[in-house]
């Protein structure tokens, strides 16, 4: 990636829907070859893909938990096998592989603790493999960054 295609990649990751005339003037470009170059951005996988951004509060997911698990065991199949079981939970938004004391680190949405309380009694506690669980819940979110930090000073 050179600096234009850098350009293009934080001008859309502020505004997706900025139109290509919009984004080609932005970055100095002619329309065609932003329009070449978002593509060529977009099949290598740079660029994976598009999305609004949606407050879980505004919607009635308003508390976030922080879930770590320990796995029976720490071998690839172990990991893969969790990994295809999470995947099928959408109140996980994100699941992270980690180092440390904890095997997987989770970030759920949830109404409320009741639900939460469901989620983690019925449906991950019965997934397989699991050695432990420990949940931690968010107060409030400080910063939620959207854009990746690609300018030469992290803009």
């Amino acid at each position: 990636m050179d600096d234009i295609d850098r350009r293009i990649v934080a001008a859309l990751q502020r505004d997706g829907r900025i139109t290509n005339v919009e984004l080609a003037e932005l970055v100095g470009l002619s329309p065609t070859p932003c329009a070449r170059r978002v593509a060529r951005l977009e099949a290598e996988e740079v660029i994976t893909g598009y999305g609004a951004r949606v407050d879980p509060v505004r919607v009635g997911l308003p508390v976030s938990i922080f879930v770590s698990v320990e796995l029976e065991r720490q071998d690839r199949e172990a990991i893969t096998t969790f990994e295809r079981a999470v995947v099928t939970l959408p109140e996980v938004m994100e699941c992270y592989l980690m180092t440390g004391s904890r095997d997987i680190l989770l970030r759920v949405v949830a109404e409320d603790l009741t639900t939460f309380n469901h989620f983690l009694e019925e449906r991950l506690m019965r997934l397989p493999g699991i050695r432990s669980i420990r949940s931690n819940f968010a107060l409030r979110t400080l910063i939620r960054r959207q854009s990746l930090p690609l300018g030469p000073n992290g803009s």
